[in-house]
């Protein structure tokens, strides 16, 4: 992976963590090549149940490695987007735990990840139009699928900042957490990991998914990847688990 990211798994969990925080975590090609890797073994891996995004040094990401790109380099992987991760985000759950500022594309990762944990100083922003730029790697489109239209519009436009009690009051991310970030995205995780592994994927699947589903076909959509979970091992064992009063045995399958 390189210096410039840190990637470790315990118990089923991926942690990735971008590690340049001589630079606010900018991201960098080597570090979204990085990234791009990491999810790809994560969704490859059955023993790894979910992921968990993160900046050292008290930072999330500040967006766009600005000398990377005076250079000529792109931090947008093929296929995958800026930072290896807003174009496709995995197919298993992934959780952005934010400290100190996730702004421009910084934000764009928050924003493609499926649960945000931010600490109580966090700051979050799209300030593109500040520079004449725009947020072309996600904002525009995904923030207002995420938060109340006027608010991404106020983001947009003015490029001002917000801060953690705002981002909750409109849903932007899911929980404060007092100390670092990564505590709570850990306690997440763990409630996530808990769970039938078919069955949180599938359910991932169809909530991202249905969102483009014309209203009509919603219900035959759903009936052909429900299925997989009703009639899994895992169904079973769980029903078994709840009538025996103890804790299921994930096969994942």
């Amino acid at each position: 992976m390189g210096s410039d990211l840190s990637v470790e798994t315990l118990d089923g969990i991926m942690t990735i963590s971008m590690n340049r925080p001589e630079s606010r975590n900018a991201m960098n090609k080597s570090m979204a090549e990085g990234i791009a890797e990491a999810l790809d073994r994560l969704d490859a891996d059955p023993a790894l149940r979910l992921a968990i995004l993160t900046g050292s040094g008290g930072t999330f990401c500040s967006g766009m490695d600005l000398k990377g790109f005076l250079r000529g380099e792109s931090p947008v992987v093929e296929g995958r987007g800026f930072g290896g991760l807003v174009m496709k985000p995995p197919v298993k759950p992934i959780i952005a735990a934010v400290d100190g500022y996730a702004l421009a594309g910084g934000l764009e990762l928050m924003i493609a990840c499926d649960l945000v944990v931010a600490s109580a100083d966090a700051k979050f922003g799209i300030p593109e139009a500040k520079r004449g730029l725009a947020a072309g790697a996600g904002g525009l489109m995904r923030l207002p699928d995420q938060i109340p239209t006027r608010v991404a519009m106020e983001l947009a436009l003015t490029g001002n900042f917000i801060d953690a009690e705002r981002a909750l009051s409109f849903g932007l991310i899911n929980r404060i957490e007092q100390g670092p970030a990564l505590n709570g995205a850990m306690a997440l995780a763990q409630e996530i990991v808990a769970n039938g592994p078919v069955a949180v994927r599938v359910s991932k699947q169809i909530i991202q998914e249905s969102r483009g589903w014309p209203l009509d076909e919603r219900w035959d959509r759903q009936n052909t990847l429900l299925p997989q979970v009703f009639t899994s091992p895992d169904a079973r064992e769980g029903a078994s688990a709840f009538a025996e009063k103890r804790k299921p045995v994930w096969s994942g399958s």
